[in-house]
């Protein structure tokens, strides 16, 4: 075969390749085709599932005339059927356009054939949806009648669980709570008679469906409304269940006023991310009581990157705060610096403790000594007294909704709590998230031969001779303050912080 019969042979070969691509290019994507017989398969498969709940139904209605006579959905039965058969023709016919398009077989009419399986898969699905409803309506009257003796007895057990709850305990505690905590007493009252209104109305229900009852345990199914009476024994049901749920919520709701708690940020870790949380819980005996149990509890908590950021600026913050008198679901979740939701106004006093003159015209905030434990654990055993004008900026920015992070003008106008806090970095040195170098150039941060080495010590921290006791803060002095400003009433217990703490309990001596 010669050079040229061999080149005409391979223009004619690369012809009939470039023709038999276009044309495959040119007709519907292969996967419409396919969605087209899938919907093909499934419509057949749906016609079948209508006509075998039509069967059923119809069976059931001549099976149980009586029955079906009494409840008024059924008479909507035979409508609904028709009404699914009518969306499954529509559904059919949108199958038929699709059958159109894939003979065509054009490209160009691939969003129409999309458009038109949309809205037949979706016509399909409505139609086998409200067939079966239909079905399974039917069904349930009938094995309803079929444990009739059953739900009469039923019926009697949940009415005697309604009338053998004792409401008293609660009726007590929600008493005691409206007396110590006048404020709730609209709330609880509400509460509490929404319980007691569920027992009247089981009376109610109970003495109406009486007749229906008799009727039902004789087996006359002629003269049974069973819509009526099966929606009394549901009622009765779902009573017997809420009656013991309501009445522990609103008992845990009236021990919920006697606590106060803190969630504390005592730790951060980046990689996670994860947050360490110490919860700090009072519970008071009664309002007024000058004493309380203080227990603790530390751990750690993965959390998401949003919720890390979200507080990421207030380490050695209280996150989250419950003062007592307050439901849980009323927590303040406004960070702020731990431990000021317990101080008074100034001038004023209340069970944590009162306002101290130092002589020289400054006020300070003085936690009784009782609730030493709970002052330790909030301001992580490094507690300074807190004058009026710290309690003023921190209710002015409470009152904007804003976080108060104070400020040291020793430490040039820097911010006092949180993470970027003086008084943070220096409690809060020993955390992870200070070793992991989370505090920069604070003078607190984790260093290698510790604080003495660092660039900021002093030439007489150096010194391995010099003394290297603790000293009190003060303006400019070494000398400690008086002792009444800084000292509870008995020495503050130490605290290295377990899984759990155990409760204390504290005398009401001041």
């Amino acid at each position: 075969m010669s050079k040229s019969t061999l080149r005409l042979f391979a223009v004619l070969l690369t012809v009939a390749i470039v023709v038999v691509l276009f044309a495959g290019l040119d007709g519907l994507p292969r996967n419409v085709r396919a969605q087209i017989g899938t919907e093909r398969t499934a419509l057949t498969a749906a016609h079948a599932q209508l006509s075998a709940a039509q069967d059923e139904v119809a069976r059931d209605l001549k099976a149980e005339p009586v029955l079906f006579q009494a409840i008024p959905s059924s008479q909507q039965y035979a409508d609904r059927i028709a009404g699914a058969a009518g969306v499954l023709q529509a559904a059919a016919a949108k199958l038929d356009e699709l059958g159109k398009v894939e003979k065509r077989n054009r490209r160009q009419d691939r969003q129409v054939a999309e458009s038109l399986l949309l809205d037949e898969r979706r016509l399909r699905t409505a139609a086998v949806s409200d067939a079966s409803a239909v079905q399974k309506d039917a069904a349930h009257w009938i094995d309803l009648k079929q444990h009739l003796p059953q739900e009469v007895r039923e019926m009697e057990r949940d009415y005697g669980a309604i009338h053998s709850f004792d409401l008293a305990p609660v009726a007590t505690a929600v008493q005691k709570a409206e007396t110590d905590w006048p404020e709730k007493r609209t709330d609880l009252e509400t509460r509490l008679a929404a319980a007691r209104a569920m027992v009247a109305d089981s009376d109610q229900v109970w003495q109406q469906t009486a007749e229906q009852r008799r009727l039902a345990a004789a087996g006359d199914y002629g003269h049974l409304n069973f819509g009526s009476f099966f929606a009394a024994g549901d009622t009765l049901k779902t009573d017997a269940a809420e009656l013991p749920r309501k009445a522990g919520e609103l008992k845990s709701l009236s021990g919920q006023l006697y606590d106060s708690w803190d969630k504390l940020l005592v730790d951060l870790e980046s990689r996670g991310p994860r947050e360490k949380i110490r919860t700090v819980r009072t519970h008071l005996t009664d309002a007024s009581a000058k004493s309380g149990t203080t227990a603790a509890d530390e751990k750690w908590v993965d959390v998401s990157r949003g919720q890390f950021e979200g507080v990421k600026n207030d380490l050695g913050m209280a996150i989250e705060h419950k003062p007592a008198g307050k439901y849980d679901m009323e927590a303040e979740r406004v960070a702020q610096p731990a431990g000021f939701a317990y101080m008074a106004p100034p001038g004023q006093s209340n069970q944590y403790g009162h306002w101290e003159n130092n002589g020289g015209g400054q006020s300070f905030w003085v936690f009784y000594g009782q609730y030493a434990l709970m002052r330790d654990l909030l301001f992580n055993h490094n507690y300074r007294p807190l004058d009026r004008y710290e309690w003023d900026g921190y209710r002015n920015s409470q009152r904007s909704g804003q976080t108060y992070y104070g400020r040291d003008e020793a430490a040039g106008q820097s911010p006092k709590y949180g993470t970027q806090g003086t008084h943070t970095q220096q409690s809060y040195s020993g955390s992870t998230y200070a070793k992991g170098g989370g505090f920069n150039d604070s003078k607190y941060a984790s260093k290698s031969g510790g604080y003495k080495d660092s660039k900021y010590a002093s030439p007489s921290m150096r010194d391995p001779n010099a003394d290297h006791s603790g000293r009190t803060f003060g303006k400019g002095s070494s000398r400690p303050e008086p002792d009444h400003t800084f000292r509870p009433s008995r020495p503050a217990p130490s605290f290295h912080p377990p899984s759990r703490s155990p409760g204390r309990s504290f005398g009401r001596r001041r």
